[in-house]
């Protein structure tokens, strides 16, 4: 049993990630989408009306 304690110091990351860099692609990424869905919205209401 003792061969499945490890120590989570000896784990070596294989893909090392930036957080902050994904964080802002994220939110750009989704306030550039919803921002386009806004604006098809206001052209849609434009037309309409």
């Amino acid at each position: 049993m003792d061969n499945y304690v490890q120590d989570p110091r000896q784990h070596v990351n294989e893909e090392p990630r930036d957080d902050l860099q994904d964080l802002v692609f994220g939110f750009g990424g989704m306030f550039g989408f919803m921002f386009l869905v806004f604006l098809i919205a206001v052209i849609i209401k434009q037309v309409i009306s």
